[in-house]
């Protein structure tokens, strides 16, 4: 259980195992970013999956644990985890490719919308319910993946959207079956590890360094709202609610 790495040629691949449905502590969302940067910076690494096991890619962070800390040094070390995690795709010194099944919400929205390439199963959904939460973020990530008025309709409703709706919008790369998930993802990372890793790296950051969206600061803007949320006593009845099945 954990943060799990592993070498395939030039591609390392760095798994997400927190059971039953991969909800991040806290620790978790640092150890996540620490692999992923260590992986980026190691020159023998072309390119790095991204993967979970069990039922999802991702179910965000550990709303539990947040709700059984005192005061709010959970909610803020979840926000920093989540910050440094997402970020240490987005700046990852090579391409990272996410593979994701089943659902991906909240915190793993913010991992695949900063990663280069997604490959989805053909069961993967993705959303970002967190205003069923009481807080705020990941549309930045979301924005990266569907166009605006359907990002504010997705956000608004917490609806989910589909692996195959999002290949339609070009965000998802593939959808292929859950069984060749793994696969598909390591077919496109090798392809991109046959290319000279010097230009693959200087690749990278010339794409970041022509992005549009200035994810750090947008994610971090919006992040800010969550803790007036949390201030004004919204947030905590919103954890409560989900916690006990309302």
């Amino acid at each position: 259980m954990g943060i799990l790495t592993k070498r395939d040629g030039h591609v390392e691949v760095v798994t997400v195992d927190f059971p039953p449905v991969n909800a991040l502590p806290v620790q978790g969302w640092f150890d996540l970013a620490d692999a992923i940067t260590q992986a980026g910076r190691d020159p023998d690494v072309h390119v790095v999956i991204l993967r979970a096991e069990g039922r999802g890619f991702n179910a965000g962070v550990d709303i539990k644990e947040i709700q059984r800390s005192e005061g709010y040094d959970a909610l803020v070390g979840a926000n920093r985890g989540c910050y440094a995690a997402f970020g240490a795709v987005y700046d990852c010194e090579v391409p990272v490719v996410a593979a994701v099944h089943g659902f991906c919400l909240g915190g793993g929205i913010g991992l695949v919308g900063n990663a280069d390439v997604i490959i989805a199963s053909e069961d993967a959904t993705f959303g970002v319910p967190e205003v069923e939460r009481g807080a705020l973020g990941a549309a930045t990530h979301l924005a990266r993946l569907v166009p605006q008025h359907l990002m504010r309709t997705l956000y608004f409703t917490a609806r989910k959207i589909t692996a195959a709706e999002l290949l339609a919008h070009g965000s998802v790369y593939r959808v292929v079956p859950r069984a060749e998930l793994d696969e598909a993802a390591l077919e496109v990372a090798r392809d991109i590890a046959k290319k000279d890793p010097r230009v693959i790296r200087a690749a990278k950051e010339a794409l970041n360094g022509i992005d549009t969206q200035q994810v750090h600061r947008s994610y971090r803007f919006e992040q800010g709202f969550t803790f007036e949320l949390n201030l004004l006593g919204a947030s905590d009845e919103a954890r409560e609610e989900f916690l006990n099945g309302r």
